[in-house]
């Protein structure tokens, strides 16, 4: 799925806000949960099973299952504050590495790319609180082999039999 903005990624909500459920329920008659979490107001790539033995090894760290976002920011990331970045920041009192990052080609100085597989609450957010930054915007675009091309904002579609085999073979 491709998770629109002011969607919670959550099976439920005791608010009556609109989760990530409820956009697929009318079509899905089978329980399924999102694997791992997307901030309300982070939309993007998320995907949803019946399978918890896949869940468990797509949110594991030991697996590092690749996550690339787009980063929109509140002014243009400085090359000393990037390299800052590369180069590991202290967080919550454990060193955070990106596995890449750059300014995303053909957009302005404040959006860049960011990939990872560090699993920690609001990390990206966090990268950038700790350098200055504030994040605006941010768009999960890739979960391992998995992009949200060709799928519209708040779509979603079933993977494929050779996607399935992919999972099981991480």
């Amino acid at each position: 799925m491709n998770k629109p903005k002011d969607v919670i990624t959550t099976t439920s909500d005791e608010k009556g806000r609109t989760t990530i459920v409820d956009l697929i329920s009318a079509e899905i008659n089978q329980r399924v949960f999102p694997v791992g979490r997307l901030d309300r107001n982070t939309t993007g790539l998320i995907l949803l099973t019946n399978d918890g033995f896949i869940a468990k090894k797509l949110m594991h760290p030991s697996h590092k299952i690749k996550k690339v976002y787009e980063v929109t920011l509140n002014k243009i990331l400085h090359e000393y504050d990037l390299e800052k970045i590369r180069k590991g920041l202290e967080i919550d009192g454990r060193k955070v590495f990106v596995d890449d990052i750059s300014y995303v080609k053909g957009k302005p100085r404040n959006v860049v790319g960011v990939e990872l597989h560090v699993g920690m609450n609001h990390v990206v957010k966090k990268i950038f609180e700790a350098v200055g930054y504030k994040v605006i915007k941010l768009d999960r675009t890739l979960l391992g082999s998995f992009t949200k091309k060709n799928l519209p904002r708040g779509k979603w579609r079933f993977l494929t039999p050779e996607e399935i085999k992919i999972l099981y073979r991480l």
